[in-house]
């Protein structure tokens, strides 16, 4: 389940880029791909994993991206996601 999860996030999340930073496709690959990332991997593995001392600054810019996409602010949100991933996943 949480493969499949996480694989229709991202092609949500792709899809919504290539509609021109679609809003709700956006907002609903997000959903999914965090749900599916608890899926695999566990709520407390999920949950200590982003919330480690040293990645907060990374965690805290993807799941704000997370937050302004709902919004409907979707490149801000993007670029503010994509910053956070990049600096989670150094």
């Amino acid at each position: 389940i949480g493969v499949g999860l996480v694989g229709f996030g991202l092609f949500f999340i792709l899809f919504g880029m290539l509609l021109y930073f679609d809003s709700v496709l956006l907002a609903f690959g997000n959903i999914l791909f965090l749900s599916g990332l608890v899926f695999i991997i566990g709520f407390r593995r999920t949950f200590t994993f982003f919330f480690q001392r040293p990645k907060l600054k990374g965690t805290s810019f993807f799941l704000g991206g997370v937050l302004i996409v709902l919004m409907r602010w979707p490149f801000l949100g993007m670029l503010l996601e994509a910053y956070g991933f990049i600096t989670l996943f150094r």
